[in-house]
């Protein structure tokens, strides 16, 4: 049974019904509007927000593929160093053979990206393992490096990975070729440590030598494992040996050592 409220309410409605009914036309129509404009900020709001709720997600997606289209370019960038570094030392080497009459041009040589995953503990400035391996044409003695310059060699080879010799063994010994005077030498890991693993020494030059700190140094390209061109580091300084019958040169490497997470190797 309806109480006295309720038949208040009801006949109140009936009441609107009947007046809404008995208006004109353009009088209802104002009365729509202006009814509706009450729910306007209402619905304006409820937009807005579903609107930026859109445009944050729009923005957490395109922060994402932003990221990842940065590291696709950063890995472009070091690549397409490597490849013009390349180029440079093919013209090098052509204008040379033209000079010397008909000997063969140089090769462009193809290349693998390695993720470093590893490193020796104890010696971890002198070897690091990448995750390539002989399923991927991996095999000792290919050249190591990074869009900077040489890192290393490959020097043993497992199935999905390889260890590879970093230029602060004692073992690996680089032919370098100073650019500016043309004169060779040796690169040897005299000056490494791990306090100072990114130092090596320029040797086996002589008494004479024209080598001087700022100059730079390159893989000469004897002896067949690293392609010649690729850069080695800069001289920092020079000392004489043997009462001055041969020098000795410091050279920072432009590679770093200690930050390796990627490299290449130069495959056959």
């Amino acid at each position: 049974m309806l109480k006295k409220p309720h038949y208040i309410v009801v006949i109140f409605v009936v009441l609107a019904v009947i007046v809404l009914f008995r208006l004109p036309g353009s009088a209802v129509g104002r009365l729509k509007l202006g009814i509706s404009g009450l729910f306007l900020p209402l619905f304006g709001l409820a937009g807005s927000a579903h609107e930026a709720g859109i445009q944050a997600r729009g923005a957490f997606v395109s922060k994402r593929q932003l990221v990842d289209d940065i590291e696709d370019l950063r890995r472009q960038e070091g690549e397409l160093q490597i490849r013009l570094q390349q180029e440079q030392e093919i013209e090098r080497e052509n204008a040379r053979l033209r000079a010397q009459l008909g000997l063969p041009p140089g090769v462009r040589q193809n290349m693998r990206l390695a993720r470093i995953i590893a490193r020796d503990p104890a010696n971890w400035w002198r070897a690091v393992q990448i995750d390539l391996g002989s399923r991927d044409g991996l095999r000792p003695n290919l050249a190591v490096r990074t869009a900077a310059g040489l890192v290393g060699k490959v020097a043993s080879v497992g199935a999905n990975r390889a260890q590879v010799e970093l230029l602060g063994d004692p073992n690996l010994q680089v032919a370098a070729l100073d650019k500016e005077t043309g004169e060779t030498g040796v690169i040897m890991s005299g000056s490494s440590s791990p306090q100072e693993n990114n130092m090596v020494d320029l040797g086996r030059l002589s008494g004479a030598s024209a080598v001087a700190p700022g100059q730079s140094i390159f893989t000469w390209g004897g002896g067949g494992v690293f392609p010649g061109g690729i850069p080695i580091g800069r001289v920092v300084d020079v000392r004489v040996n043997d009462y001055g019958l041969s020098k000795e040169a410091r050279v920072q490497l432009w590679a770093n050592l200690n930050s390796l997470q990627e490299v290449w190797v130069m495959m056959p």
